[in-house]
């Protein structure tokens, strides 16, 4: 029977080290918000595979849908032989995606695959070339998408020169001191010394960051950026990869704002676990690109296709949305009252069940503390919590637990943060005058 030390050693010498390892543990089986290692040893999950499994791991009904479908055919490529999951999947996002008028989709597989075609999309539509990205944003690692992801450690050092003609405008921050003046402000900075607008085919936002720590794009930053791509006939994509399928207590993010994107990236927890991915946007725009200038081999693979289907039947039926509205509360109530005895704890922030709290050294938020983030992960992992970190200073936990996972489960791994936190913290006043 292996262990994980046995696997741990194999994998450094069969694995590139360019391949992350956030955690020495290797998965035997898991079930909703639970996993087992190959020790045997249980653990909670608050990781959700990076946004994957909102709807848990091994769903009944996604299970179920996969089963069916393997019985059925497990590829033809559907440039080649179409069936009609694939079809299904689209006619579905379809109608889901934020934005009034009629809409089309292309599956793909990737993340990243779904951002390098967004970006091919808006420039067949304008025939421009310029794309704008924000700091701190994460777009994904193949080469265009690692141009347009604002932080430079790990993903973008030693792999340039980066594709031309990407610019990067500060995220909205209001901790860090960033209005949402400031960022449009440094858009049109761009205007006046990089590029003319009327070159820009494409500004990719985030809604919510993912790997840039959790930062929620402003209201009034989105309406007006959304004022500024009509104005100047730029196409907008939202990167809803992690914010999408019901993560913030809406199917998609921007429906928090009251504006749309022309353009919508869609992956991850779209498919409980399966690799497909999207773009899904206005027709008109969809269908700049000629026939052939979008696909791939395993886009759109029927298993997929089949999962994501499934997915988007629990959403519906299981109130998965409220349920991430439920349990965004439950959880942020909790981190704020530990931030309350923890001046360590800079910042709670949640737009539903998408909730980060950022790390600090003697309460001072613009001194970000990495390495109490790192020893936080790892006493967690010990205590038996999977826990992810993120953020440009990497001072920022991230909590991406299943929206299906019963609350005593929730309640455990926050209990495993309040203990580890408090190990690694000195007592708070309150606690020594006590």
């Amino acid at each position: 029977m292996p262990t994980n030390q046995s696997l741990v050693e194999r994998r450094a010498g069969a694995v590139a080290r360019g391949v992350s390892f956030a955690h020495p543990v290797f998965v035997d089986r898991a079930e909703n918000a639970l996993i087992w290692d190959v020790e045997g040893r249980r653990y909670v999950d608050f990781a959700g595979g990076i946004a994957v499994l909102n709807t848990g791991h091994r769903h009944p009904r996604v299970m179920q849908a996969v089963r069916e479908q393997l019985e059925r055919v497990t590829h033809t490529c559907f440039q080649v032989v179409g069936y009609e999951s694939y079809v299904e999947l689209c006619e579905r996002l379809n109608r889901l995606a934020p934005g009034a008028g009629p809409k089309k989709t292309v599956l793909l597989t990737t993340g990243a695959e779904a951002v390098e075609n967004a970006i091919k999309i808006a420039r067949a539509y304008t025939k421009r070339s310029a794309v704008i990205a924000f700091s701190g944003g994460f777009h994904g690692r193949t080469m265009m998408a690692l141009a347009l992801t604002g932080k430079v450690a790990p993903y973008k050092a030693g792999f340039g020169p980066m594709p031309p003609e990407v610019f990067h405008a500060p995220f909205p921050n209001a901790l860090h001191g960033v209005s949402v003046d400031d960022a449009l402000h440094a858009v049109e900075l761009i205007f006046k010394c990089d590029v003319e607008p009327e070159r820009v085919a494409a500004i990719i936002v985030e809604p919510v960051q993912g790997e840039g720590g959790f930062y929620v794009a402003p209201r009034e930053f989105m309406v007006r950026l959304r004022e500024l791509c009509d104005r100047h006939g730029i196409v907008l994509i939202a990167d809803e990869i992690q914010s999408g399928a019901g993560r913030t207590g809406k199917l998609f993010a921007m429906e928090h704002y009251g504006v749309a994107a022309d353009l919508t990236t869609i992956a991850k927890s779209i498919a409980g676990g399966l690799p497909v991915s999207a773009v899904t946007g206005r027709a008109d725009v969809m269908d700049a690109c000629p026939p052939g200038g979008l696909g791939g081999t395993y886009a759109g693979n029927p298993l997929a296709c089949a999962a994501a289907c499934a997915v988007l039947d629990v959403i519906e039926h299981e109130k998965i949305i409220d349920r991430a509205l439920a349990l965004g509360e439950r959880m942020t109530a909790r981190l704020q009252a530990l931030a309350r005895r923890h001046r360590e704890i800079a910042e709670v922030r949640a737009l539903g069940a998408m909730i980060a709290f950022e790390l600090c050294k003697d309460g001072d938020p613009h001194r970000p503390d990495a390495d109490l983030t790192k020893a936080l992960t790892t006493r967690a992992r010990e205590l038996g919590l999977i826990l992810l970190s993120c953020g440009v200073y990497a001072n920022v936990i991230r909590i991406l637990v299943p929206i299906t996972a019963e609350d005593a489960v929730v309640d455990e791994g926050l209990a495993v943060i309040e203990r580890a936190l408090g190990e690694l913290c000195a007592a708070p006043a309150a606690l020594k005058t006590a």
